[in-house]
C-alpha cells in the first residue's frame, strides 16, 4: 500500500549528477514549520506542496519523478496511506505516484480533492458529509478516482470549503457534492448531495473560467466576467447586498461592468481581481481581512486601495481570516488576523511570495494554493553546450564512425581540441569518416568536449585512453585512468591492469 521514506536512489542521483535537473529551482518550503521534519536531500526533490489540516499538522508533496509523499497527523485518514496512523517521517502514496497533480483543495475534516493532468478527480479523507463524492459517508483511506458525472469531462480546476467539494471543467461547466445545508451545493435545497451534479440554473449555459469555496459558499467566475455565488450568507460573504442564504447560483449585481478575473475566499469573506488589477472585498470583517481599515462587515463589494499599485494575485483561504495579495512591482500585502493581530489595512510585508504570508501569519499555518515550482528556462553555458551535443538540428559537422553519424559542431571542437583546431582550419567538409576508433570509443571522445565528462565501461576506456595518448589530452587520459581503476574485477583485471601499464596509468592496490 504505502513505502516508508522511499525516495528512490535512482532520484537522487539524477539531481546532484545531471546537470539539467539542477536548472529546476528548489521549492522553498522552509517557512512551514512541519517540513523540518523532511531530510534535506528529501527537500531537494520536492516540486509541489500543499500544508493542511485543522492545525496545519498534515502536508502532501510531490518530488521530481512525481512520487507523492505525506506525513503528519492523519487525522480521519487524509493522508491517504490506508490507515489512520499518525506518521513523522515521510510516507509515500502509491495510489497517487505517477499521476502528475495538476490542482488540490482540501477542506476541514479534512477531506482532499486533486485533478491530475488527464482531468481525472481523486478524493480521500473525511466524508461524513458525502464530501468524497463517491455515494458514501464512509471516510476514505485510499485517493479514489470518482468518474461518476464526470467520466467523460477533463477536470482542471477544485476548490472545496468546509465540507463540500466543487470541481470546474475544460468545457466551463461546475459539479459540486457534499455538505449542503446553506445550499453551498446549488441544488436548490438543502439535502447533502452524495456524487457530483452539475451546478444549472443561472449558470445553465455560462461558461465558467474559475471557481473558489468559502466554508459554506461557493463562486464561480464565468467568460463575461460575471461572479456567480450560492450557499451560506450570515456574513454578507456573498456580496448580494443581504445575509440571506442562496440556494442556488445569483449574479452580484453590484459588479455590473467590472470584468473579475480572479477570485478567492477565506472564512466567511470574499476578494476578487478584476482585469484592470482592482481589489474588491466583502463579507466578515471581525479581523479586519476586508483591509477597509475598519471591522465592519459589507455584504456589498467594496473597492481596496494597495498602495494605488496594479494587484496581480490575491490570497485566502477557506480556513483562516487571512487575506494577500501581490502587486505588478512584486510587493506582498497581507491583512485580517496575522498572528493573533487585526490589521485592518493592507500591510506592506518582505516575503517575495503571497504563500509565505499564510505560512508565517495565518492561523492555522496552511496553505492557500499547491505550492509549485517551474522548470528555470535559463539554462548556464555548460548546459546549454551539453543539450546541443550530437543535435543534428543545430550541428554543421558530422563524424561517420561505424555506419553511425554523430553530430558536432566545428568552432566547438576548434576551441577545445589542439587536433581539430588544426585539421579543421579551412576544411569545408560537413562529413569526416572515422576508422581508427570504434562509435562508443569516438562518441565518448566528441561528448568529453562538450561535457568535460566521460560516460562509458572500464573496457571502451581501454580504447578512449588509447584516443586521449594520440591526441595528447592529458586531461582526458587521467580521466579514462579513473575509469579504468574504479572498474576493475576479477573478470577484466588482467585485460585492465595491461592497459594501464601500456598507457602508464598509476592504479596503486586493487
Amino acid at each position: 500500500m504505502e513505502a516508508k521514506r522511499s525516495l528512490s536512489s535512482g532520484a537522487r542521483s539524477q539531481v546532484t549528477e545531471d546537470g539539467f535537473l539542477s536548472a529546476l529551482k528548489m521549492l522553498d518550503v522552509g517557512k512551514w514549520p512541519i517540513f523540518a521534519l523532511c531530510s534535506p536531500d528529501e527537500l531537494k526533490l520536492i516540486r509541489q506542496a500543499c500544508v493542511f489540516g485543522s492545525a496545519g499538522n498534515e502536508v502532501l508533496y510531490s518530488t521530481e519523478n512525481d512520487e507523492v509523499f505525506v506525513l503528519g497527523t492523519n487525522c480521519s485518514g487524509c493522508l491517504g496511506t490506508g490507515d489512520i496512523l499518525h506518521s513523522i517521517e515521510p510516507r509515500r502514496v502509491d495510489h497517487l505516484c505517477g499521476k502528475k497533480i495538476a490542482c488540490l483543495s482540501y477542506g476541514s475534516g479534512p477531506h482532499v480533492v486533486i485533478a491530475t493532468d488527464e482531468g481525472e478527480v481523486y478524493t480521500w479523507g473525511h466524508n461524513a458529509y458525502n464530501q468524497l463524492g463517491n455515494g458514501t459517508t464512509n471516510h476514505g483511506l485510499v485517493p479514489t478516482h470518482i468518474s461518476t458525472n464526470l467520466g467523460n469531462r477533463k477536470v482542471i480546476e477544485v476548490a472545496c470549503g468546509s465540507h463540500h467539494s466543487l470541481v470546474l471543467t475544460s468545457d466551463g461547466e461546475v459539479f459540486a457534492w457534499g455538505y449542503n445545508n446553506s445550499g453551498q451545493v446549488g441544488s436548490g435545497s438543502t439535502a447533502n448531495q452524495p456524487i457530483p451534479r452539475k451546478v444549472t440554473g443561472c449558470l445553465q449555459n455560462k461558461i465558467a473560467t474559475t471557481i473558489a469555496c468559502g466554508q459554506m459558499c461557493s463562486m464561480a467566475v464565468v467568460e463575461s466576467g460575471e461572479v456567480y455565488v450560492w450557499g451560506y450568507n450570515g456574513n454578507g460573504q456573498l456580496g448580494l447586498g443581504s445575509s440571506g442564504n442562496q440556494p442556488t447560483p445569483c449574479r452580484i449585481a453590484a459588479l455590473q461592468g467590472i470584468r473579475v478575473h480572479k477570485i478567492v475566499c477565506g472564512y466567511a469573506h470574499t476578494l476578487v481581481l478584476t482585469d484592470e488589477g482592482h481589489l474588491y472585498a466583502w463579507g466578515a470583517n471581525s479581523y479586519g481581512q476586508l483591509g477597509t481599515g475598519n471591522k465592519s462587515n459589507q455584504s456589498y463589494p467594496t473597492p481596496v486601495s494597495v498602495e494605488k499599485d496594479r494587484v496581480i494575485e490575491i490570497a485566502a483561504c477557506h480556513s483562516a481570516h487571512t487575506s494577500a495579495a501581490k502587486t505588478q512591482s512584486g510587493h506582498i500585502y497581507m491583512w485580517g488576523q496575522c498572528r493573533g493581530q487585526s490589521v485592518t489595512l493592507p500591510h506592506l510585508t518582505h516575503f517575495s511570495c503571497t504563500d509565505d504570508v499564510f505560512a508565517c501569519f495565518a492561523t492555522p499555518a496552511v496553505s492557500w494554493r499547491l505550492l509549485s515550482v517551474e522548470p528555470d528556462d535559463h539554462l548556464t553555458v555548460a548546459q546549454s553546450l551539453k543539450k546541443e551535443f550530437d543535435n543534428p538540428e543545430t550541428a554543421d559537422l558530422k563524424f561517420l564512425v561505424d555506419g553511425k553519424y554523430i553530430y558536432v559542431h566545428k568552432v566547438l571542437l576548434k576551441i577545445r581540441c589542439e587536433h581539430f583546431r588544426s585539421v579543421l582550419n579551412g576544411n569545408e567538409d560537413d562529413i569526416v569518416e572515422m576508422d581508427e576508433f570504434s562509435y562508443p570509443v569516438y562518441r565518448a571522445f566528441l561528448e568529453y568536449l562538450y561535457t568535460d565528462c566521460i560516460n562509458l565501461s572500464p573496457e571502451d576506456a581501454i580504447g578512449l585512453l588509447d584516443l586521449a595518448t594520440f591526441y595528447r589530452d592529458n586531461r582526458l587520459k587521467k580521466l579514462c585512468q579513473q575509469t579504468i581503476k574504479q572498474g576493475i574485477c576479477e573478470d577484466n583485471a588482467i585485460a585492465l591492469l595491461s592497459a594501464a601499464v601500456k598507457y602508464e596509468a598509476q592504479v596503486g592496490e586493487s
